[in-house]
């Protein structure tokens, strides 16, 4: 009998737990106690996270004639962000316990004590006078806006004058090169820009594991438009964007698109949907599809004066182009498909004579997501076992990530396999050097095929296909 879930914070407390014991995540700098909210991707972390972002990439990119892809830099000009809005309204409402020294988000502590909506970029609730901190009970003192980006300096003296900034967001690299790229690229409205990179945001209360960091990759996708069909693309990039994490295997009982309010959009939106999915902390954001309108184009073209203007020479009509944005957190996504493809079995799911009634864990990642493709284990150490097993390995290696292991009995490394999410085991045994043959296991059904060595790296192929 499967279980896909238990009571919330055991269920999270296991997951971190399983990612740090197999190499997926790690606390940052932990020798020297540690950094808050920063981690670090093992080696089967680091490929999950590439596989995210490949796929993303893939279905943005690779299967759209319509996008390409863009890599602006981190640092740029600090009047970008003041025309972008971060420098005046990138801020959060903090709090101190006078008491106990702790600091809070006070939208966070009204929106606890009255069930409020936070506002983004709007003003911020102020009346946090008569609440209490929630750790101690102490006094709290006034609001005060805290700016989220990080400050750092361009060149040998630090004033003022060369005060830049590390980017908050990925989409301005993206805004601030409209025009070289639709002009290099030959592409015609509508077409789409895509990004992949590191942002980074000094925020108050950091938490949730590596769904809120400092440091963190978003993939966002900007796309340009006439303003007459922003409303359909709107709808066309909602569909798409929840049928890739469904492709990818996340259950749609823990998916939904929530709209904001009237009251909830940042002012320049004309809409928006928040992508969330059932954390085991809550349903929580994953990325969102937002109608722009021309603000952002608009407001480089005022601040730098560089006319954004596109002329639709086929419809003889000038405009600034408006974005539907789609923004997804590389951190966050990963995450979410770790969190869903956990899976605890009660009682033995191994195919050997071994009786193991142990609770297991079988991770049920999408085999694309996988961070290992297949295990290749020969039976028994014997050297003409091995041999065999390492040509294999050799023949399969550069086409997908593979592991070896010939510890332990075979049941034990099933499970090892399972638990960090290999969909397939290929068992090398003593009959292999007869019919030259080899057993493929597979992580979800345990069904077992003896399938022709030869015939291996097709098979897989076949089967990984996404």
């Amino acid at each position: 009998m499967s279980k896909a879930k238990k009571s919330e914070p055991e269920l999270m407390d296991k997951i971190i737990s399983l990612a740090k014991r197999r190499g997926f995540i790690f606390p940052s700098s932990e020798i020297y106690g540690g950094l808050n909210s920063c981690y670090d991707y093992g080696p089967l972390g680091v490929e999950l996270k590439n596989n995210v972002k490949r796929l993303w990439w893939k279905t943005m990119v690779q299967e759209n004639a319509d996008i390409v892809g863009l890599d602006s830099s981190i640092l740029m000009h600090p009047k970008i962000w003041e025309a972008s809005g971060h420098i005046a309204s990138f801020t959060d409402p903090l709090v101190d316990c006078k008491k106990c020294r702790k600091r809070f988000r006070a939208d966070h502590l009204l929106e606890a004590a009255r069930a409020l909506k936070p506002q983004y970029l709007k003003e911020e609730p102020k009346d946090v006078s008569e609440l209490k901190c929630p750790e101690c009970a102490g006094d709290l003192t006034a609001k005060r806006d805290f700016n989220l980006m990080f400050k750092t300096f361009m060149g040998a003296v630090e004033d003022t004058a060369s005060q830049i900034y590390l980017r908050p967001e990925t989409a301005q690299g993206i805004y601030v090169n409209f025009e070289n790229v639709q002009q290099s690229m030959r592409k015609k409205i509508p077409f789409g820009i895509a990004q992949i990179g590191k942002a980074f945001r000094n925020e108050i209360t950091p938490g949730n594991y590596t769904f809120r960091t400092r440091e963190f990759e978003q993939m966002e996708m900007q796309w340009f438009v006439n303003p007459k069909e922003a409303d359909h693309w709107f709808e066309v990039w909602k569909e798409r964007r929840k049928n890739w994490y469904l492709a990818l295997g996340i259950k749609a009982d823990n998916l939904r698109f929530r709209p904001h309010a009237k009251d909830e959009l940042a002012h320049y939106a004309k809409a928006a949907f928040d992508v969330e999915y059932n954390f085991p902390f809550g349903w929580k954001e994953l990325g969102g599809i937002h109608n722009r309108g021309d603000w952002d184009l608009s407001r480089h073209t005022k601040f730098s004066g560089h006319d954004f203007t596109y002329r639709d020479e086929a419809a003889g009509e000038s405009f600034i182009p408006w974005i539907i944005e789609t923004s997804a957190g590389a951190d966050r996504a990963a995450l979410a498909f770790l969190c869903d493809a956990y899976t605890e079995i009660d009682g033995g799911r191994t195919t050997t004579t071994e009786s193991n009634k142990e609770m297991e864990v079988v991770l049920r990642l999408h085999p694309a997501l996988a961070p290992i493709k297949a295990a290749v284990l020969p039976l028994s150490k014997k050297p003409e076992l091995t041999k065999v097993a390492e040509d294999l390995l050799v023949k399969l290696s550069p086409h997908f990530m593979t592991a070896y292991d010939e510890v332990s009995s075979i049941g034990r490394r099933y499970r090892r396999q399972d638990e960090i999410g290999t969909p397939y085991c290929i068992t090398v045994d003593f009959e292999t050097l007869q019919d030259q043959a080899v057993t493929v296991r597979d992580r979800d059904t345990m069904k077992q095929e003896r399938i022709s060595l030869a015939e291996v790296a097709k098979y897989l192929q076949d089967k990984l296909v996404l």
